[in-house]
């Protein structure tokens, strides 16, 4: 299983990909200063399969590299995923 999370900008989402389909989203609004991620959710499909975790670390992992936006989390499942992982903690306050 191939996983793959990508940024649509027109739609205000990250997007999980399992074998190139989607299994995933995570929508946010941004700003110049800090994106705010609004909902996550997995295709039924797709749940209990840890891909939550895959669209969280993706969707982080793009912030990080591609912007230097704070990230908030008013999505419950991003908060707590961030809360979790020490190592992602500091997009809150970049």
């Amino acid at each position: 299983m191939a996983t793959e999370v990508v940024q649509d900008v027109s739609m205000s989402r990250f997007e999980l990909l399992v074998d190139g389909v989607q299994a995933g989203i995570s929508d946010y609004v941004q700003d110049d200063e800090k994106i705010v991620f609004l909902h996550t959710e997995i295709d039924p499909a797709f749940r209990g399969q840890g891909l939550g975790d895959e669209i969280a670390r993706g969707a982080l992992n793009l912030v990080r590299a591609e912007s230097s936006r704070r990230v908030v989390a008013r999505c419950p499942f991003i908060k707590k995923w961030i809360s979790e992982h020490a190592d992602y903690q500091d997009l809150l306050t970049r």
